[in-house]
């Protein structure tokens, strides 16, 4: 039964969304400490938008991910995602005002096309044709592992050059395996090990960085956690 007296005003219910997740955080893990303003930024916005607090240990930073990805935002690079749903919850206006370009190739006749071609997924192709970009580049994977293993492959051939990664797809076959593969190379990431992530999730966390990337570093304040 819903009571009374509920929170109606929106600023509201999202501060004491976010207070809750801080206070549920000091009860499971008093210890944790986050690395900076923007890592905590990011962190609570996964536990927001997924209500799992798994996400305080499954999702993992690399390589100075978050740096690499304002550097895009901040210098009118581009963002590709792997599906039109990660590309729908991703806060355009904001993109539009830092001048930043975003595709979902997804249903591009190139793509289309190559796929056939090369009896290959959309989203491989998809990065295929991305990496033909010659910007900076962020890719945001929220469902397509194939995607994550067409991007390392590139890579490690010297045939794509990405800023940053948001490797998050959820799923049974090959998710866990190609964010485990992601986490362990050399490309800039956030990544979500294990079975558990979505487009939802991929979305917010680029949104995360957007919304925050100008909080002020805080340094020695936040201590690297040890778990």
């Amino acid at each position: 039964m819903v009571k009374e007296n509920y929170i109606t005003v929106p600023h509201q219910i999202t501060d004491k969304s976010f207070q809750i997740i801080q206070e549920e955080i000091d009860r499971l893990d008093p210890d944790y400490r986050f690395e900076s303003p923007l890592h905590e930024a990011v962190i609570k916005r996964a536990i927001h938008t997924t209500a799992d607090f798994d996400y305080l240990q499954n999702l993992k930073f690399t390589h100075n991910v978050l740096e690499k990805l304002k550097y895009v935002l901040l210098n009118q690079g581009v963002i590709y995602t792997d599906t039109t749903m990660a590309l729908s919850g991703i806060n355009k206006r904001r993109l539009q005002k830092l001048g930043v370009d975003y595709q979902c190739l997804i249903r591009d006749p190139r793509v289309i096309a190559m796929a056939k071609d090369k009896n290959i997924t959309r989203s491989m192709a998809a990065i295929e044709v991305a990496a033909q970009d010659p910007r900076e580049k962020v890719f945001i994977i929220g469902n397509a592992p194939t995607a994550l293993c067409k991007i390392i492959e590139l890579v490690k051939a010297k045939k794509l050059d990405v800023a940053a990664v948001i490797g998050v797809p959820v799923g049974f076959v090959e998710a866990a395996e190609s964010k485990q593969a992601l986490y362990e190379s050399n490309i800039p990431a956030i990544v979500a090990l294990g079975r558990k992530g979505g487009s939802n999730l991929a979305a917010a966390l680029i949104n995360a960085v957007m919304y925050n990337m100008d909080i002020e570093d805080l340094g020695d304040e936040y201590g690297r956690h040890s778990k």
